[in-house]
């Protein structure tokens, strides 16, 4: 990006603020993967929670405001830092990683076209869906004296809805035979 650096940093923290105050951002790609790192670095503080980790996440971001018009009037709701501390740490505490997301958009920015993005802290109620090998190799071993057992009742019980049909099957042509041949 062709920026100083202070300019840079002022741009990473008023994007990582504007993110954890509104949860979503729109922006171009390359300012989105600017600030993506800067942001997850701030998360895995707030996991932390403790009083160190809240002075440095200040010292880095700041502790600006979220304000709120209501009916004409500018309210006060709390700060960036305390929403960060209070509800976006917890809300990773079991996740490792990976607290955002970028989502292209078809849009482009008028002016110099730049390829906009959707910057998103990920759901609450969103899990992770990248499974790891190891757990589900880990429980078909657990129980293997298990599975055995109830796959045999279930081929056995498959088995005896077959040979039932098979039956009704015989019984039903034998009738069928038995009143063809009387016509």
């Amino acid at each position: 990006m062709s920026r100083t650096s202070e300019h840079r940093l002022a741009m990473r923290r008023n994007l990582a603020a504007s993110l954890f105050e509104h949860e979503t951002v729109s922006t171009t790609i390359e300012k989105a993967k600017e600030v993506r790192g800067f942001a997850e670095k701030l998360i895995t503080l707030a996991k932390q929670g403790t009083l160190a980790a809240r002075r440095r996440a200040i010292a880095m971001l700041g502790d600006r405001d979220i304000i709120s018009p209501e009916k004409g009037e500018s309210l006060k709701k709390g700060t960036v830092i305390g929403k960060l501390f209070s509800e976006l740490g917890p809300r990773y505490l079991d996740r490792p990683g990976g607290y955002t997301r970028i989502i292209h958009l078809s849009l482009r920015r008028l002016g110099d076209n730049g390829q906009l993005v959707l910057l998103q802290l990920v759901g609450k109620d969103e899990t992770l869906t990248k499974k790891r090998p190891a757990a589900p190799e880990a429980a078909p071993e657990a129980a293997p004296a298990e599975q055995p057992a109830e796959a045999d009742e279930a081929v056995e019980a498959v088995e005896v809805e077959e040979d039932a049909e098979t039956t009704e099957m015989h019984d039903t042509e034998g009738t069928e035979d038995s009143a063809g041949k009387q016509q």
